[in-house]
């Protein structure tokens, strides 16, 4: 019997919807395009070739006439699609609301050309009232749509395939160029190029902890005889300096000691102080930008994890559409998040009418509604918890957070500012500021609070004590801190989608295939959660800055995008912004950019040169990007590989000199290996110290090599280190099966390995001790995902300045000691088990002094407030303390990688990995 066939674009969505309908529709999925431009030129159609073929399926001569094919993969789904189509008596195309479903949509009927009756569904959540309606409210399909997502899709293998073969030719390294991913690229360059040019300027200033009317405060000196104390905004960042013209006082750590010694007797008084009532408003319920950022920030997960996330919560119906750049919100959405505020917490959270929230962002549109959980009456994280894996329990519950939040009243506040003045014996009168704000009511953050990234400004929150003018203080104790400014943060993620969306760059719907493209192509590379560039980014960079400068133009950028969203209104059309884009209008046009006239003019080694200064002797010391990748040079003969984990601001003069000489001293003999009779040699390569056996000559072209652990350090490496070093892989032993077990050194560390099989190692020691019947205990157990919490290192008892424990730790990236709120790393080559406290508190402190300024103040607030706490305790003992007490929670949530166990976590991948899929380079 024939019956509706329903078409969308992945089996997860497919299997919901099919629950729905029931046995009265058939439901199949597309799994993404069924067709799409050629990959190559070896793929177009021979009769197009000529015609099609540079470009692999766009002719610019003919009005860009495009020629689409079914790649090989999807023959099988299109085959299927048709003989499902045979059995239908009405064809009904539910591919997603946006211009990328809409554009599947129309492939879809391209290819299969229905003779049935068709349909357009559209809705923005996946619950049985949503499908119904939809099936109720048909629509045609929206060829401006589909022209808008075929010009972006033209015009990015334009800018992709014109632009790549000139960095193949001229930059080393060079993957690909693309509209949006280039221009990611250079916001991430430009920040380390900010980095570089960066001069810190140090400073100091005196804290205090104070204590009035039983509470204790902290407060910071803030001007000396009238005039102002330096902080971080006046320092010159070029220089490290202060500007002459600037009129305030600049502490060194002398002046400071002396100061604080003067004041040491003094009497202190409330100066002044000031209370002011503040409001804060909650924030918009979720968009796509917002979402990847707050995940990023709460979660740490990758853009490219939670949009694989949300895909599969989307699909199962847990949450509504997840591409939208909308903060509106349906009357039903609305109507549930207030009645989950009044049930959760009470009508005092719940305001008289319902918060509207309007889109800052510059071309909203996608679908019409923000991210929320799905449904008219919104399931809590408790409800739905037996039912989502914990990864999606994780990002279902910040969605339900941020829904309710966005909907409930504000928080409301009192900001104080308390000055303190004192004069010193020397007649100088300082004054002290003391600040902080308090909630009266917490309103949403009942509920919610929003993170920030590194660099933003935030205000702590503190509680002051009750005190009038001319009132009398206790100073506790008084101690010089030292500050340093700090260069501009690094991008992470969640900044870097921030940055791209408010400069209208892209959509929000792309950006994580982007930041996955910028790192897959080696132009980024990741120090914790932050992004580096590569040297070969800088090339690249510098190349289309100076080249093909409108396409990496910020402004440019995003008149791009506004032109497809004119297309997608209708007010516009794809062929006429297509050809003023290539052909030129007014101004050069990309086909005569890309000219043999206009490349000849590159000068590849200056394009592929940044310069970094001059040595003390005046030579000039530079980076050049090499066939065989990256080096520092000076002059024109010495020259040094630079080892990958150096971040370019980190490749200071002193460290690239250090490099040529480590390079001109030539390889290190470190004795005879006994059992071949060769030389062992110490080297330096581009990834790193190593040791090597043997020379090269043309009987052993080959030479094993084994990179250095990270215990071990050039200088104090032995020939019976290097020896065990090239030992490695080392055969353990066969198990009970006869199958061999190999202990080896790794990209990420020591494991042991069984045919296909492996475990990681807990040392780096262990893959010369471990034994055969501890290898087959470790792979008697499961293997873990994530990682484990482990023991301290070393316990080494208080630290002598605030009286808290210092401990020894094994971090991700090594061991590290810390005292709660300063970690130090433990320096490569040191023992981490055999630190003294002396040593670690030197630690301590250097990490400490270079801390960003922000944090250096709280640690030392905290310090300072730690010292006058015991201080106190010691004083007054058998009486209750009035030093305010502080207490820290912290939790650390371990992300666990995103695995592609089953269909549906391929197809979630798939589909975010296909979304827009106009940036990856082509």
């Amino acid at each position: 019997m024939a019956r509706p066939l329903v078409i969308v674009e992945s089996p997860a969505k497919a299997r919901t919807i099919a629950g729905f309908l029931g046995a009265d529709y058939e439901v199949k999925a597309s799994i993404g395009h069924i067709r799409d431009l050629p990959r190559s030129r070896d793929e177009v159609p021979d009769t197009y070739k000529e015609t099609h073929g540079r470009l692999a399926g766009i002719d610019p001569n003919e009005h860009f006439d495009v020629v689409y094919v079914v790649p090989a993969n999807k023959k099988k789904v299109v085959a299927e699609l048709k003989q499902a189509l045979k059995n239908a008596d009405e064809l009904i195309v539910a591919t997603d609301e946006d211009r990328e479903g809409e554009a599947i949509g129309w492939h879809v009927l391209q290819v299969l050309k229905p003779t049935v009756p068709v349909r357009r569904m559209v809705f923005h959540e996946i619950t049985p009232k949503a499908i119904r309606e939809a099936l109720e409210r048909p629509r045609d399909l929206d060829m401006k749509l589909v022209e808008a997502q075929e010009g972006r899709r033209i015009l990015d293998r334009l800018v992709g395939w014109e632009t790549s073969p000139v960095l193949w030719r001229r930059v080393s390294g060079a993957r690909s160029a693309g509209r949006v991913q280039s221009v990611a690229v250079r916001l991430v360059v430009e920040r380390e190029r900010a980095r570089m040019a960066f001069r810190s300027g140090s400073w100091f200033d005196l804290e205090g902890a104070f204590e009035a009317n039983d509470t204790a405060f902290g407060a910071s000196l803030a001007e000396l005889d009238g005039r102002r104390l330096a902080d971080g905004r006046d320092f010159d960042s070029a220089t490290g300096t202060v500007p002459v013209d600037r009129d305030v006082v600049v502490l060194d750590q002398a002046a400071a000691d002396s100061l604080a010694q003067r004041l040491r007797d003094a009497n202190f008084t409330v100066a002044s102080v000031e209370s002011t009532p503040f409001t804060e408003r909650p924030r918009a319920p979720f968009t796509t930008s917002t979402l990847q950022q707050e995940a990023s920030r709460k979660l740490r997960y990758g853009s490219a994890r939670t949009m694989a996330l949300a895909q599969r919560l989307y699909e199962r119906g847990y949450i509504t559409y997840m591409r939208t750049d909308s903060t509106n919100l349906s009357e039903q959405a609305v109507t549930a998040a207030r009645t989950a505020i009044r049930e959760q917490y009470g009508d005092e959270y719940l305001p008289a009418e319902e918060r509207v929230y309007r889109s800052r962002v510059k071309n909203a549109q996608e679908a019409h509604e923000a991210i929320r959980p799905a449904g008219d009456r919104i399931r809590t994280p408790d409800a739905v918890a037996n039912e989502l894996d914990p990864e999606e329990r994780r990002l279902y519950e910040l969605i339900w957070i941020r829904t309710v939040a966005c909907q409930m009243v504000d928080a409301r506040g009192r900001r104080m500012a308390i000055r303190l003045g004192a004069t010193s014996t020397s007649g100088e009168r300082a004054i002290f500021r003391a600040s902080g704000k308090t909630y009266d009511f917490l309103g949403f953050r009942r509920a919610y609070i929003e993170d920030v990234d590194e660099g933003d400004d935030t205000e702590s929150e503190a509680r002051l004590p009750s005190v009038t003018q001319g009132e009398a203080v206790r100073c506790e104790v008084l101690a010089p801190v030292g500050h340093e400014t700090k260069p501009p943060a690094r991008y992470t993620e969640a900044s870097l989608v921030k940055d791209l969306e408010e400069r209208g760059i892209g959509r929000p719907s792309t950006y994580a295939a982007v930041i996955e493209t910028i790192q897959a192509r080696e132009y980024v590379w990741r120090k914790g959660t932050a992004l580096v560039p590569a040297w070969t980014a800088f090339a690249v960079t510098r190349l289309l800055e100076e080249h093909f400068g409108h396409l990496v133009d910020y402004s440019f950028t995003a008149t791009m995008e506004e032109a497809l969203d004119v297309i997608a209104r209708g007010e516009g059309e794809a062929e006429k912004w297509l050809h003023s884009f290539y052909f030129g209008n007014g101004q050069t046009g990309l086909r005569e950019l890309v000219s043999e006239e206009n490349l000849a003019r590159i000068d590849v080694r200056e394009i592929n040169t940044v310069p970094l200064g001059v040595d003390e002797e005046g030579r000039p010391i530079a980076v050049r990007v090499g066939r065989y990748g990256p080096y520092v040079q000076r002059g024109e003969e010495d020259r040094a590989s630079i080892p990958p984990d150096i971040a370019p601001d980190e490749l200071t003069i002193d460290v690239a000199v250090k490099l040529i000489e480590q390079q001109a001293e030539g390889p290190q003999s470190l004795g005879v290996d006994p059992e071949t009779g060769m030389q062992v040699y110490l080297l330096n390569g581009r990834f790193g110290p190593y040791v090597q056996l043997g020379e090269i000559d043309d009987a052993n072209d080959k030479p094993k090599r084994a990179s250095l652990l990270r215990s071990m350090t050039p200088s104090t490496v032995t020939l019976e280190d290097a020896l065990k070093l090239l030992s490695l892989p080392r055969v353990v032993g066969n198990d009970p099966e006869g199958h061999e077990i190999v202990a080896l050194l790794g990209r990420y560390g020591p494991y042991i390995k069984r045919g296909t099989d492996s475990r990681s190692l807990e040392s780096e020691e262990q893959l010369f001790t471990i034994t055969l019947e501890q290898a087959l205990g470790v792979f008697a157990q499961p293997k873990r995902r994530g990682r484990a919490t482990k023991p301290p290192l070393a316990e080494l008892g208080e630290h002598p300045d605030s009286g808290v424990p210092v401990r020894v730790l094994d971090g991700r990236f090594g061991p590290y000691v810390t005292d709660g709120v300063v970690n130090a790393t433990v320096p490569r080559g040191t023992d981490p088990t055999a630190l003294t406290m002396d040593e670690a508190v030197v630690l301590l402190r250097e990490r400490a002094a270079r801390a960003p300024a922000k944090k250096a103040k709280k640690s030392a607030k905290k310090t300072v407030k730690k010292a006058a706490k015991k201080a106190k305790a010691t004083k007054t003992a058998g009486k209750k303390s009035a030093a305010k007490k502080v207490a820290k929670a912290s939790t650390k949530k371990v992300a666990k990688k995103a695995v592609a166990s089953s269909a549906e976590d391929a197809e979630a991948a798939m589909r975010v990995a296909n979304t827009d899929r106009t940036d990856d380079g082509q």
